[in-house]
């Protein structure tokens, strides 16, 4: 056995009790005893544990030394098992098993204080968190910027100033845009009570009809929906609302882009680095193109409103116009993931300035709650009612992802550069959509993007796959096309 296979080998083995642990973890979210958390916690620091000594085993480096790559897929193999290696060993054994324990409890409380609209009972277990963090991200950061050094986990080669430039371009217009939408009046909403296991049953027909494949995958439901898993077991879920449809369907259409991605990567890849999507930007790319440029256009809307009525009964919208403009209704709110494509980008501006600041020290965890809702006020123009709204509505905190959350906006300038490229590749796009078949998409898709998995550089797909540079215009220009036409501005 040569050194490369080797290394394959074994890589192969601690991919597979990667799985194994991010099983644990949608098992937390969906299903666990709630009594089962603190014992949870010692379950999958243990798992880190085992993951982090073989992600750091003398071996592995002895094999890069030696390996030789056949094919530019080897090449790719060895710099991402390189990159894991090197940043492996930057962090102690001791920390990565602490840090897995503390969030996987921390996760927990965070539950519970968001329940209880209590900040006070969260904030405690977040300092440790992030005062964990910041020691793993001085660890990986080597003297340099610790917020980079964690946003590399997420978005390999991206800087927090270049997020920053993006964003500086991002915010006129999307703040100019936003004030005039909210100018005009709110287009009228669905109505009705709209059954839970009926919601279900459509999401994963919604599911389906966007190319999961249920054979290898599931649809449940949760707090916070998310996707987990790659290959041949790529799990999803959804949560429902007696009166607001939509958090359903979109949430479905959005976490099966995150989905399809996973099991649209060449079967070669499966259980290697390059068996996963590049980064959280790419990924989210994915999910946001199947649910707003996909899943929210007026030719999807026409089939999906003829969908609702037959499934529903009557849902309170005359026509498929009024549809498609309740389905794209700007309006004012708190919750990021149930945000319009117009304020969405405001949202992770916000937590992104805070978690730069958390990180580097500028804001103390014990001012988080006042920071948040005076930055909101400013950005929104109305106070935060109450926690859960606010500081205590999104989980990736308490679960220590620093670092992730501008990886949603760059996906969003990611989806506009290849949704620009799918209209030109795929002519009838509209009408094929206007009869439920996104099959035109979904196969551009999967080919220009997805079944490259890890293969290039994250900036290098997007780049490839639209025939431009990453650009956040395309993105702007279609949300002031798409939303002028709605409020007629």
């Amino acid at each position: 056995m040569t050194a490369f296979d080797a290394l394959m080998a074994f890589q192969r083995e601690t991919s597979a009790l990667a799985q194994v642990a991010g099983r644990l973890g949608w098992d937390q979210e969906t299903m666990m005893p709630r009594g089962a958390a603190e014992q949870r916690g010692l379950e999958m620091s243990a798992m880190e544990s085992i993951l982090h000594a073989r992600r750091s085993a003398p071996q592995v480096g002895e094999w890069l030394e030696t390996a030789k790559a056949r094919a530019p897929a080897d090449i790719a193999q060895i710099r991402e098992i390189r990159r894991a290696y090197d940043r492996a060993n930057k962090v102690p054994a001791d920390l990565a098993k602490r840090i897995a324990q503390v969030t996987s409890e921390a996760q927990g409380k965070w539950a519970a204080a968001r329940a209880a609209e209590d900040v006070a009972a969260f904030l405690p277990v977040l300092e440790e968190v992030v005062a964990l963090k910041r020691e793993e991200g001085a660890a990986l950061a080597n003297g340099g910027d610790l917020y980079d050094a964690m946003l590399d986990d997420y978005e390999p080669g991206t800087t927090g100033g270049q997020i920053s430039a993006i964003f500086d371009a991002m915010r006129p217009r999307l703040v100019d845009l936003r004030a005039a939408v909210l100018e005009k009046p709110k287009p009228k909403g669905v109505t009705g009570q709209f059954d839970d296991a009926t919601q279900m049953a459509l999401s994963k027909e919604l599911a389906k009809a966007f190319g999961y494949d249920l054979n290898r995958g599931r649809v449940d439901k949760a707090v916070h929906p998310f996707s987990s898993g790659s290959g041949s077991d790529v799990r999803i879920t959804t949560r429902t609302s007696p009166t607001d449809p939509f958090n359903c369907i979109y949430s479905t259409i959005h976490e099966v882009g995150h989905a399809a991605y996973e099991q649209g990567i060449d079967p070669a890849y499966a259980l290697t680095p390059l068996g996963q999507g590049v980064s959280m930007g790419v990924h989210e790319s994915q999910s946001r193109i199947y649910e707003n440029q996909l899943g929210r256009s007026r030719a999807f809307t026409g089939w999906l409103f003829d969908r609702m009525n037959a499934t529903f009964g009557d849902i309170g919208i005359a026509d498929a116009d009024a549809f498609y403009a309740a389905v794209n209704s700007v309006e004012n709110g708190y919750i990021r993931t149930e945000a319009d494509e117009v304020q969405y980008n405001l949202h992770i501006m916000l937590r992104f300035d805070l978690e730069r600041a958390l990180m580097s020290g500028d804001l103390q965890v014990a001012d988080l709650e006042t920071a948040w809702n005076d930055r909101f006020a400013v950005d929104f123009g109305y106070e935060v009612d109450r926690p859960s709204n606010g500081c205590l509505q999104d989980v990736h905190w308490s679960v220590g992802l620093f670092g992730y959350f501008p990886t949603y906006s760059l996906g969003n300038v990611y989806a506009g550069c290849l949704n620009q490229a799918l209209r030109d590749a795929v002519p009838d796009l509209d009408a094929q959509l206007a009869a439920g078949d996104t099959s035109g998409a979904t196969d551009w898709l999967r080919e220009s993007v997805q079944r490259h998995g890890g293969l290039y550089a994250p900036r290098d797909v997007i780049k490839k796959a639209s025939g431009m540079e990453p650009s956040e215009a395309p993105l702007l220009d279609y949300l002031e096309a798409k939303f002028s036409g709605i409020y007629s501005l």
